[in-house]
């Protein structure tokens, strides 16, 4: 038998499609780890996943009875959802019968199957490592397989095999060599099998050989059919099963004994989704049918954030220190682009992961320029004394002289970073003041160059065209038709320090990465005279002192950092008077923020923030999304009345300006699928963090500057650790809830979008997502969506409580 390698591949991305893909944590991508599963009912669809991956699909009862004691569960709602089922009981024995079948799921694996999980990570974090090793794996440049067969002889851990000889030559001839006791019917059973085994692995290779890894892809490559070569020959020469037993890892998500069509736990999440939603429409402002124009004065600034749910916060504190607007827009502010920073060692996409960029952008730094000299000075010390402190923590010979040299110094540091760590805060402050950002001296350099940059690669720059559109698409997506003397579009990015998940706090509409080069590029956009001139001309009149400038929002102090460079005299007073309403917004969305976090206090809120930043023992520097539950499509009037107590997602919203509804198609079809993705992260990684998160922090290690690994080896996490997650053990603070998604339009509208994309349409029919429609041609009217493009009017109820 002889295998054609298209054929295997083919039933190798069949079999990988119910595998997510893992980024690395340096660009961290939330993403739902059932994403292969969409295409199914929600309740199958986790019942599934536990047969393969033996996860939890839905909450633990002890979860839903602290929301149902809490209030946040409405008896009336939960009565009418059970009614529909066909479930009768009280609710209080409803929550003892789903306790009493609490069990473990799946079964354990004979010992055959984890001697192959533990040797396949092994060797898969020595091949995948990017730059983390002092001494590499050799042979990488061959390929993961071959690389492999050439080292195997040499572990203890891998029997009969003492030369490479021993071993089928090419990857195809192993897999032929396992499959051939086995129908072809049944490969990619297999396959699914042994890709489910150590799904973060499998993951980050699915991830790495679409084409997003770069450099380290093409000098290392690997690819889903050299992996499985290696893992069926190593369960060859292990004994361990290649075949899945067809009754392993049944579900058992409490549905035990019970004949129904949806299990218990759904029905209670659906009645807990339900009262949330109930809540959010009942603050909804029925009076705002459109936004209103009449007799406004025009506000001091406009201020645009991502639509990430810590926006909320701020805005709202925003809006009560002065007259201002603030609105929401995806954080990647519409650039499909790759960035290179001034003095970054690699180039980032800043572009959700649905997004392929389209530009090269680069920061262009400006000649003769003092800052840049200063910048350059402190950059190049620090980094040669970085790389000289690593050599010697890290070279055999110089490592004990290390220690007697300037190992009191460096404790003295480690004490420090320790015990006062408010104090490293305030000297990185000083040292941040003295030494000049990058922003200071470059820009963004957006002009197509004349060849359009080397072909095969991104081209560098935009055209005129280009940029006109991307400024005309912002707002449209925003429904602008006015414009304040100051425009802010604020980007936002977080600051932790021995942090492993920090770049999961920074942007994930910019694919994991900070949000300011994004904003810097639309904004030097909007400020181009050619550029305004052609908007002008497509009716939107920018006045002629409209001056925009970016920001970039720190999530984890509240802080706003305004990059003003091209700000003229002319608007020094408006830009004074809102850095000093900035600093007001950011005490009290600090403050407030204090109360969620444990050992803050309120009154000390900038400052604890502050110490959150430096202190290298601090595993929970900030919550990030957790508590997401909804995203809210319409003008900010709809909810600005509302605290929203940062769970929300907001994106602006003008249904009047967009007869056509292709801004709201854009909307439906890229952010909210993206807020999809991070709600179903949060929602898994809290209701199984040991199968769908990563553990405690404590536990953790870092392997190859691409993942953690809980303990000394073994699978690579692929979720949010628990410290994002839970306020102890037992109780989380991320309520585990589908999201709500709320649009401001005519229902016709939507349902016309719907129509035209299944793949979005699918996720409602299948309750990944809920949908509300308020309906602003029926003074606001709600109507919730039932699948199959059919609509039910709904009233919203409010909770008591």
């Amino acid at each position: 038998m002889t295998l054609e390698r298209t054929t295997l591949e083919d039933s190798i991305d069949r079999a990988a499609e119910t595998v997510g893909s893992v980024w690395p944590l340096h660009s961290f991508v939330t993403a739902n780890p059932l994403a292969g599963f969409e295409d199914r009912p929600f309740h199958r669809a986790v019942a599934e996943a536990g047969q393969l991956f033996g996860g939890r699909g839905y909450p633990r009862p002890s979860v839903f009875r602290r929301a149902w004691e809490q209030g946040r569960i409405d008896p009336d709602v939960l009565a009418e959802a059970l009614d529909v089922h066909g479930v009768s009981g009280e609710p209080e024995a409803l929550l003892d019968e789903m306790a009493a079948v609490e069990s473990e799921r799946g079964t354990e694996p004979d010992t055959a199957t984890e001697t192959v999980d533990r040797v396949l990570s092994k060797w898969l974090a020595a091949f995948l490592d990017q730059g983390q090793a002092q001494w590499s794996m050799p042979g990488r440049e061959q390929g993961f397989y071959a690389a492999w067969r050439d080292l195997a002889p040499y572990d203890d851990e891998v029997p009969g095999c003492d030369a490479p000889s021993d071993l089928p030559e090419i990857p195809t001839a192993a897999l032929e060599s396992v499959l051939s006791d086995y129908p072809q019917g049944r490969w990619e059973a297999i396959f699914e099998q042994h890709l489910a085994a150590l799904p973060g692995w499998t993951g980050f290779i699915k991830q790495r050989a679409d084409g997003h890894a770069g450099p380290w892809q093409e000098a290392c490559p690997i690819s889903l059919l050299e992996y499985l070569a290696v893992r069926l020959t190593l369960a060859d020469l292990l004994d361990a099963p290649v075949e899945p037993d067809e009754n392993e890892g049944e579900a058992s998500d409490a549905t035990e004994g019970a004949d129904r069509d949806v299990p218990l736990p759904e029905i209670w999440l659906t009645a807990w989704e339900k009262s949330y939603r109930s809540r959010l429409l009942d603050g909804i402002d029925e009076s705002v049918t459109k936004p209103s124009t009449e007799n406004d004065e025009r506000p001091a600034a406009q201020l645009v954030f991502c639509i990430d749910t810590r926006s909320e916060v701020v805005r709202r504190h925003i809006e009560t220190a002065g007259p201002y607007e603030t609105h929401g827009y995806a954080g990647f502010f519409g650039i499909p682009m790759r960035y290179e920073g001034y003095d970054s060692a690699v180039d980032i996409d800043a572009c959700p992961p649905i997004v392929d960029p389209q530009h090269r952008i680069a920061d262009r730094p400006e000649h003769d320029h003092d800052d840049r000299a200063a910048h350059d000075r402190w950059t190049q010390v620090a980094s040669a004394g970085r790389k000289h402190l690593k050599s010697l923590k890290t070279n055999v010979a110089a490592a004990f002289t290390f220690v007697e040299g300037g190992g009191s110094a460096y404790g003295a540091a480690m004490a420090a970073r320790t015990l006062v760590p408010s104090a490293v805060a305030d000297l990185s402050a000083a040292v941040d003041e003295r030494v000049p950002s990058r922003n200071e001296f470059c820009s963004p350099a957006l002009d197509r160059r004349a060849d359009g940059g080397a072909e095969g690669v991104l081209p560098q720059g935009m055209t005129l065209e280009e940029k006109v559109s991307y400024a005309e698409t912002a707002f449209d997506l925003m429904g602008w038709a006015e414009f304040a003397r100051l425009v802010v579009f604020a980007g936002h990015a977080s600051e932790t320090t021995n942090n492993p998940f920090d770049s999961s706090l920074d942007c994930g509409a910019c694919a994991g990465n900070p949000g300011g080069p994004n904003a810097r590029v639309l904004a030097a956009i909007c400020n181009d005279e050619e550029v305004k001139t052609e908007l002008r001309e497509r009716g939107f009149d920018v006045p002629a002192d409209t001056v925009f400038l970016a920001g970039e929002h720190n999530t984890t102090t509240d802080e706003i950092t305004l990059f003003d460079d091209q700000v003229p005299e002319s608007h020094s007073e408006d830009l004074g008077r809102l850095r000093g309403d900035l600093e007001d917004a950011r005490a009290g969305a600090a403050g407030e923020r204090a109360e969620s976090m444990r050992g803050s206090d309120p009154d000390e809120a900038v400052r604890d923030t502050e110490r959150r930043t430096a202190d290298w023992a601090e595993t929970r520097p900030e919550w990030g999304l957790a508590g997401n539950a909804s995203f809210v499509v319409g003008p900010r009037e709809l909810t600005e009345d509302q605290d929203l107590d940062g769970r929300a997602f907001l994106h602006s919203y003008d249904w009047t300006t967009d007869p056509d509804g292709e801004a709201l198609e854009a909307i439906v079809t890229g952010p909210l699928v993206v807020t999809q993705w991070i709600n179903n992260q949060y929602y898994f990684a809290t209701v199984d963090n040991a199968v769908y998160g990563s553990g405690s922090k404590v536990t953790q290690n870092p392997r190859g500057n691409v993942g953690v690994v809980q303990g000394n080896g073994g699978d690579l996490m692929t979720g949010l650790p628990l410290q994002s997650l839970m306020l102890d053990d037992e109780r989380p603070y991320h309520q585990p809830l589908r999201l709500t998604a709320v649009i401001h339009a005519p229902v016709e509208r939507v349902t016309d979008i719907l129509a035209r994309h299944e793949e979005v349409a699918e996720l409602f029919d299948n309750g990944w997502i809920s949908l509300t429609v308020v309906n602003p041609e029926q003074d606001n009217a709600a109507f919730h969506y039932q699948g199959d493009l059919e609509w039910e009017p709904t009233l919203a109820k409010p909770l008591v409580h």
